[in-house]
């Protein structure tokens, strides 16, 4: 039961990795919401072009690449990228909190609250990264 201090490389990757990990239930769950099958099988959904599903497969694409690529890049990228996607993907998920608030959406207003918890600890451990923590 030894503790030992884990790399802040390590930290950002664990925290981008239970984000992505929230999206993809986030996304599985929603499938059990009433119509959802029906308007996906339909192609009444908001996902209901090429280029829109291209644009959520980018956006879904950030958050999985940044578990890798905060243990591959180097400290100065590293840092200011885990602050951007940190902050651009806290607003988004508390922007569809608030427009989430219906009653079968109750689970997706948690999640979100979720993600936004850990993408504000992920901003919050690369702003104090070399301040704070010397690793």
């Amino acid at each position: 039961m030894e503790d030992f201090k884990v790399n802040i490389r390590f930290k950002l990757s664990a925290l981008w990795a239970s984000v992505t990990l929230c999206y993809l239930y986030g996304d599985y769950f929603e499938l059990y919401v009433p119509h959802k099958v029906a308007g996906l099988l339909s192609g009444e959904n908001m996902l209901d072009s090429p280029m829109k599903l291209f644009g959520a497969s980018i956006l879904l694409a950030i958050p999985a690449l940044m578990v890798s690529l905060s243990i591959i890049l180097k400290p100065l990228i590293n840092k200011w990228l885990n602050i951007i996607f940190g902050i651009f993907f806290t607003l988004i998920m508390l922007l569809i909190a608030f427009k989430s608030l219906e009653s079968w959406l109750t689970f997706y207003v948690f999640l979100a609250i979720v993600e936004s918890i850990l993408t504000s600890l992920i901003v919050w451990y690369a702003w104090t990264w070399g301040k704070v923590n010397k690793t």
